[in-house]
């Protein structure tokens, strides 16, 4: 059904700074048969408010570390510890030592040389270390057959002393991980996850399909349905990790649902959505003739055809064994289209990702041409 924007009042008031964090997830919460004490590096992004604030709703009790300069709103009854990753800038890790707490959640960390710093600072202080890496720390990650799993060799540097994470996210993640496992041997967590969507994304790379629906006409659909794609909602990782945390589960985990066709997407965003948009499916090479490429103009999306078909075809069977749960696609397209409809007019007006109207347009008129 179309999304209802009601559910998403409280989230003007968060954003304030007058409520708490919109997490929205998909029941009531019940709490945890265990109160932990749980520390957070990082947490005031995307994936770290919901993660707080879901360990929050499960009866933990929760500290943030981090600089103090991002949404200094939000959790406002939490203990917020100010400092920074760096142990060289500023009062750097300082006000961790001699604290205790049962787990650590690192949702910021890039460069091997600070997470080894605050892993080997808190590995006789705290019982696991959840590490937050990602599904591209694995060597050629986007090219490879479907369903590779966490057995998949991770990504090698010439330099890895490098700290241009620009240029090297993803394999520096790699030597991230190795970094806690080298300070807290068989206490660490790696959760390396694909595309995160869903409420307060804002990349707007699975945003765009969903709010491109909505606004109705005719719609440009990449390549053929049976293309697959795949993404995590931020939540259900969110759930997941502390679920690690709770039951100290320390292993690798991919965090992606099963990979998914994207007629099947694209055709539930247009339900959800309700406007009745006619979907118009462009070849690849169509699209490749006309500048339009997978992931540079075209989220989500990759020909199956292609070299790029492992992008978006990783298993994550073992998280789903070890008690990840996903959500119905319906409830991420109605969250995200009503989350980004209660943002400022100015931001709703023009996406940070996907094909640009004019540009879908000329491309869409040059098919039609085509076949006529």
């Amino acid at each position: 059904m179309p999304v209802d924007r009601r559910q998403f009042i409280s989230a003007s008031a968060a954003a304030a700074g007058l409520g708490a964090f919109p997490a929205l997830f998909s029941a009531a919460v019940s709490p945890a048969q265990d109160r932990l004490k749980i520390l957070f590096l990082g947490g005031t992004g995307f994936l770290g408010p919901h993660t707080v604030q879901y360990a929050m709703d499960r009866g933990h009790e929760v500290t943030l570390f981090n600089r103090g300069k991002s949404n200094t709103e939000l959790f406002p009854e939490l203990e917020k510890i100010v400092g920074n990753r760096d142990p060289e800038i500023d009062q750097g890790l300082s006000g961790l030592e001699n604290r205790k707490w049962d787990a650590v959640i690192d949702t910021s960390g890039f460069v091997p040389r600070i997470v080894g710093a605050s892993s080997s600072l808190l590995s006789e202080n705290v019982g696991q270390y959840l590490f937050v890496s990602t599904i591209c720390q694995y060597s050629d990650w986007m090219e490879g057959e479907p369903l590779r799993t966490e057995d998949w060799p991770r990504g090698t540097l010439e330099d890895p002393t490098t700290e241009d994470v620009r240029t090297n996210y993803c394999y520096l993640k790699a030597y991230c991980e190795m970094a806690a496992e080298e300070a807290m041997p068989g206490r660490v967590t790696q959760i390396r996850p694909g595309l995160i969507v869903g409420p307060r994304d804002n990349t707007d790379r699975f945003t765009y399909w969903p709010i491109r629906a909505d606004r109705g006409g005719k719609m440009l659909a990449p390549g053929k349905p049976a293309d697959l794609t795949q993404y995590i909602d931020v939540r259900d990782l969110a759930e997941f990790m502390v679920h690690c945390v709770e039951q100290n589960i320390a292993d690798s985990f991919n965090l992606v649902r099963q990979p998914l066709p994207m007629g099947d997407f694209l055709e539930s965003c247009v339900r959800v959505t309700g406007t009745g948009t006619e979907l118009t499916w462009v070849p690849a090479d169509f699209l490749a003739a006309h500048e339009l490429e997978a992931w540079r103009q075209v989220p989500m999306w990759a020909d199956s055809d292609s070299a790029l078909v492992g992008s978006l075809t990783w298993s994550g069977a073992k998280a789903l064994r070890a008690g990840l749960k996903i959500r119905p696609l319906e409830e991420t397209i109605r969250d995200t289209v009503a989350w980004f409809k209660s943002l400022p007019e100015e931001r709703q007006a023009k996406l940070r990702a996907g094909i640009d109207p004019e540009k879908e347009r000329a491309v869409l008129n040059a098919w039609y041409q085509s076949q006529a």
